[in-house]
């Protein structure tokens, strides 16, 4: 008790000083992003862009689709362009042909050698001097350049219009005709693009060579290459990981630990009566795999207009489901079926735990649910409606879709998710508190899942912390605050702190040291994983320091990873404890699958572009979506299925169980989903990110390449694995369905049989 006393002081002092550092980051972020200017005008006084355009300009791209539109610094869809990087060549390219014309009467490539050198060089002194005054809060151009910002900014006019002629550009980039239909928009966007690319290619005040996005993106036109600083810092790191893998190794293979406890004889909780609150729970588990199918469904429809951008098979779908819409549900269901399950798990633990049914319990479980499923159906529809409407921009902040990557649902909604997650927390806490009272070796485990449920409700209000007018590097900071602490910090935590709590009911671990277990790897996982988050806010516009802070810190967070598959194979064993644990074989087969894909969706395939040398070629490309596939659907996902077959368990009748369907469901899912992503994202990222590193980020995010003959061919390599990922869906439904036709029949007293016990 002592040792574990000690454990819990640590953790509480780590996570105080990591979010006390993360805290200042941010304030720091804040006080150096890039500028916003109150005007461009020239040095003949002519405006290119006035006072408010800048802050329109990024309404307008979100209200578009934003991040489902291509992306700005590398964050968003992989379709269409990086913006930022693609202002930014087009720009160079323009301004050096005006020059080119000016000078010599002929165009840049007609130019000798010396002569191409001297605009070259001319190019990256005047696309890198920063000219922007902090008294009048203006940008200042030369003529050329000003003409050259005047030219691309009738392209995007055009492309976000309707101009007839960029008609095959937009449906390369997945896009339809009148994005924008509010004139006043359709000037302002350009004003944001701009910005974009004038931060990432400005030196910052005082510096020579440093943008203020560390020079991101790749664009060798004008001298965009990787800092000094973003190499030693990964050496740094990946130093700092091995040494911290070898200490985590010799710590476990020093460290005493009791074996596993001997097995009861029979399952502890065949004689479980699962109370009126545990029962409704139910529905949910059903609600999570409808979701499940619904995302494979725009994931496949999503996929395709990689393809064909703007129709399915021919079929011009884009008309009322544009990439931006499928995209968005694809990405929203994914972590909403996933937090449902979780979810859904707590409060049907909570009283079995327990012991205890408090009262009203099952009302607050039914209304949650509907309220929970109003959130969903409303935010999803008002958010395809607002797009297909265009209905502007505060439609689209509010209740529409605000164009952010996995935390697209407007306010208003996040409000209502914020409040019904604080009213689950409560369910849950009325469900433990019986439990935390009484002392008992597992009190600590239930404490973590509690305190992981009180951070899983608190933390969802960093997605209240923007507004609409907001900078863009504080939305990323905050964004990165839902999506890496929220989604894959205290989730990961509750969900870890169920598992092994399940375990200790199920006689299999020792709650003594569950409790220690539980406890150090949490302090390990936050250790890293909380001030980890600055590994994606690299290249947004923040300081330089962030990146040595990301690099060292994400770094961390592969150390926990070294011992997975030495868990994996305990819980391979605890499987096979006795004959009564194949009643739960597939629950616990699930989570071996999360420590597979732990080490590889999470470990390989995420430091394979976790370190700011490699994120800054790679950051926005396709290595990025075979990591996010592999860790999201195999690591939450998995983990996500696993705990919904525990709980469908204790509530269904015996008779109705078939592992027959479940056997193929799991190995589909699992096989279908390596397949996915070793047979077509990692060639595919491996051939931008080659295309990144000798040309620039401009030319791996192209038409050129995006739908060049290798690329459509490897998207259509995903059709074997997606088919099989699919099969294993279909298999799920239907042990679903099974379930739900034959689970309530009542069947003749019989006596129990090994691998057909109820849990």
């Amino acid at each position: 008790m002592h040792a574990t006393r000690k454990l819990w002081t640590w953790l509480a002092v780590i996570c105080v000083l990591s979010f006390a550092v993360l805290g200042w980051v941010g304030t720091e972020i804040y006080l150096t992003a890039p500028p916003i200017p109150k005007q461009v005008i020239s040095t003949k006084g002519t405006v290119l862009f006035s006072e408010g355009q800048v802050q329109r300009g990024q309404e307008a791209w979100l209200s578009a689709g934003g991040q489902q539109l291509g992306s700005v610094w590398g964050h968003g869809s992989y379709v269409a362009p990086d913006w930022s990087a693609d202002w930014l060549h087009r720009e160079a390219l323009a301004l050096r042909e005006l020059w080119s014309q000016r000078d010599f009467d002929k165009p840049f490539e007609q130019l000798g050698v010396g002569q191409q050198g001297e605009l070259n060089g001319r190019l990256k002194s005047e696309m890198r001097r920063n000219t922007y005054d902090a008294k009048t809060g203006t940008i200042t151009l030369s003529p050329e350049r000003a003409e050259a910002v005047a030219q691309v900014a009738r392209h995007y006019i055009s492309l976000f219009g309707t101009d007839p002629s960029l008609d095959k550009l937009r449906e390369q980039y997945a896009m339809n005709a009148g994005s924008l239909p509010d004139p006043v928009d359709l000037q302002a966007l350009p004003a944001f693009m701009f910005w974009s690319a004038w931060s990432a290619a400005t030196d910052r005040p005082g510096e020579s060579d440093l943008s203020y996005t560390s020079n991101w993106p790749h664009e060798p036109l004008v001298d965009n290459t990787p800092t000094a600083g973003a190499g030693i810092w990964s050496i740094a790191s990946i130093i700092f990981m091995i040494a911290a893998i070898a200490g985590m190794i010799f710590y476990h293979s020093t460290a005493t630990e009791e074996g596993d406890p001997t097995p009861p004889k029979a399952d502890p909780l065949f004689d479980l009566k699962p109370t009126p609150s545990m029962q409704a729970t139910r529905k949910y588990f059903y609600v999570v795999i409808g979701l499940i199918l619904a995302q494979v469904g725009m994931g496949v429809i999503t996929a395709h207009y990689a393809v064909e951008g703007q129709s399915f098979f021919g079929f011009p779908l884009a008309q009322i489901l544009p990439f931006t819409v499928s995209r968005t549900i694809h990405t929203q269901f994914a972590v909403l079926w996933i937090a449902t399950a979780w979810l859904a798990t707590g409060l049907y633990i909570a009283p079995a735990i327990s012991g205890h049914e408090p009262k009203f319990q099952k009302l607050g479980v039914d209304v949650l649910f509907y309220a929970l499923l109003f959130i969903v159906v409303g935010s999803t529809a008002f958010g395809w409606l607002g797009s297909l409407q265009h209905l502007g921009n505060n439609f689209s902040f509010w209740i529409g879709n605000q164009g952010l990557e996995y935390t697209s649902m407007g306010r208003i909604w996040q409000v209502l998710l914020f409040i019904g997650l604080l009213f689950w927390v409560t369910l849950l806490g009325r469900g433990l508190l019986p439990a935390l009272k009484k002392p008992s070796e597992s009190r600590g485990l239930i404490a973590m899942v509690f305190l992981a449920a009180l951070c899983i409700g608190a933390f969802y209000a960093t997605s209240l912390t923007w507004g609409p007018h907001t900078h863009y590097s504080m939305i990323e900071y905050w964004r990165w605050w839902l999506v890496h602490l929220w989604v894959e910090g205290f989730f990961e935590v509750f969900a870890t702190a169920v598992i092994a709590l399940l375990f200790t009911r199920l006689g299999l671990i020792r709650a003594t040291t569950a409790n220690s277990a539980i406890v150090l790897e949490t302090i390990v996982f936050l250790f890293g994983g909380i001030l980890g988050t600055l590994h994606h806010l690299y290249f947004t516009g923040t300081p330089t320091f962030v990146i040595a802070i990301g690099a060292m810190f994400s770094a961390l967070e592969v150390v926990p990873l070294a011992m997975i598959g030495v868990e994996a194979y305990r819980n391979y064993q605890r499987s096979k404890a006795a004959p009564w644990v194949q009643t739960y074989k597939w629950s616990i087969l699930c989570f071996i699958a999360v420590g597979f894909w732990n080490v590889v969706g999470a470990g390989l395939l995420g430091f394979s572009v976790n370190t700011p040398i490699a994120l800054y070629y790679m950051q926005g490309l396709n290595l990025t979506a075979a990591h996010g596939h592999a860790a999201l659907f195999g690591v939450y996902g998995m983990l996500g299925i696993g705990l919904l077959l525990f709980c469908l368990r204790g509530m269904s009748d015996r008779a109705a169980w078939s592992d027959r369907l479940l056997q193929p469901m799991f190995w589909s899912l699992n096989i279908g989903l390596g397949m996915m992503v070793f047979i077509s994202l990692v060639p595919a990222g491996i051939y931008q990110a080659w295309a990144s590193i000798t040309k620039g980020m401009w030319f791996a995010r192209s038409p050129e390449v995006v739908h060049s003959h290798l690329m459509e061919t490897l998207v259509w390599m995903r059709v074997p694995g997606d088919v099989v990922f699919a099969i294993g869906t279909l298999f799920l439904t239907l042990f679903a369905l099974r379930l739900l036709t034959r689970g309530q029949r009542k069947q003749p007293a019989m006596a129990p049989v090994a691998g057909a016990k109820r849990a």
